[in-house]
């Protein structure tokens, strides 16, 4: 069932598509799961599936949150390789809860196969009066077994500045420390780098990268790309199977791909399936801009329009790949260099059904 379905992403509730998977298939689970948090923003999409899957974890307050989580993790757990590790991701909200009650149980992942808890550190802006501000989010990496896939030199990062400056002096000698990793007496320092601790801070959040680019395509709670890339790196290789069974906007996937393995992702919103099926049509780079224009798109269905997705260098031949994931109001200014350029407008309705409406506009150079 694992191979069959490698490289798809998948419409529906995870924990049925999960019981439908076979055992011992998966090299990889990133899951970001709907944090306990009672916070509306994270009704993300805003479409029937995920309005139901934010009623449902609070339905009976954080023991219901964790019954629903548990019945997740265990399949997980099921179809995970005896090689494979899953990371959990989540916030002091539920934290300390999800590993007592889950993730430590014998009968699951057990306290023997814990393997890091790792903080990811961020800044932002913050409105807290009573008490220090909470910038930072837990990742719980836990494997199947003690002989589990670890690349820690490919995910090697540099030296600090004050490390540098102490080697080049020629501060070394048994015993002394280079950024927390005793050294020989030679005192040589790794040309990759370092391995990172099990804190991360040196990954910006998405807010602070440009909107609708590959890393804030426009939702509140999407991860960067070069969080699940360290992931992807660190405990998978070439050819593995990643899962993430809330796709989301489809950073795991779209790291996936372009790290060369294979992937699953499932979400019960149509709105997340349809974005990263744009996300992953696009994976290119946005072309040189000259020339500005506006655009506005209208559309119409019996259940309303959604959002929009621009295609600003649409080809026949290579399909709708998305620039522009999620725009809910149907206006976009571009700018173009000289030449003749085929715009493509797609229109999602509440349904998840999609129209396509296409321009040509011609630049000349003055």
């Amino acid at each position: 069932m694992a191979n069959e379905r490698t490289n798809k992403l998948i419409l529906g509730d995870n924990l049925e598509i999960l019981k439908g998977m076979e055992s011992d298939t998966i090299d990889l689970i990133y899951l970001d799961p709907p944090f306990f948090s009672n916070r509306n923003y994270e009704v993300i999409w805003g479409d029937e599936g995920e309005v139901r899957s934010f009623q449902d974890r609070w339905a009976g307050g954080i023991e219901h949150y964790l019954g629903w989580l548990k019945d997740r993790v265990e399949e997980m757990y099921r179809v995970l390789k005896q090689t494979g590790s899953l990371f959990l991701h989540c916030d002091w909200h539920a934290s300390h809860y999800i590993k007592v009650n889950i993730l430590d149980r014998n009968d699951l992942f057990g306290r023997n196969n814990f393997r890091n808890e790792i903080v990811w550190c961020y800044t932002s802006a913050s409105t807290s009066k009573a008490c220090l501000p909470n910038k930072h989010d837990i990742i719980f990496w836990y494997s199947k077994s003690d002989s589990f896939t670890v690349n820690l030199d490919d995910i090697r990062i540099p030296y600090n500045l004050k490390t540098q400056a102490n080697y080049k002096k020629g501060l070394k000698g048994s015993g002394t420390f280079y950024d927390g990793e005793i050294k020989s007496d030679e005192g040589i320092l790794n040309e990759k780098g370092k391995v990172p601790e099990d804190w991360w801070a040196d990954i910006a959040i998405s807010a602070r990268f440009p909107k609708n680019s590959d890393n804030n395509i426009g939702y509140p709670t999407q991860k960067p790309m070069a969080l699940l890339e360290r992931i992807i790196k660190l405990a998978s290789n070439e050819g593995d199977i990643i899962l993430d069974p809330f796709v989301g906007g489809g950073t795991t996937i779209a790291v996936a791909e372009k790290l060369k393995r294979r992937w699953i992702g499932i979400d019960q919103s149509v709105m997340a399936v349809k974005v990263s099926d744009y996300r992953l049509k696009k994976q290119k780079d946005v072309f040189s801009q000259e020339y500005k224009f506006a655009f506005e798109a209208t559309a119409q269905s019996e259940t309303d329009i959604e959002f929009f997705s621009w295609d600003f260098n649409y080809k026949p031949e290579d399909g709708f790949k998305a620039d522009v994931y999620l725009d809910k109001e149907g206006k976009q200014v571009r700018k173009f260099l000289p030449g003749e350029h085929q715009i493509a407008v797609e229109a999602v309705d509440k349904s998840g059904l999609d129209g396509m409406d296409k321009v040509k506009i011609k630049v000349k150079d003055t």
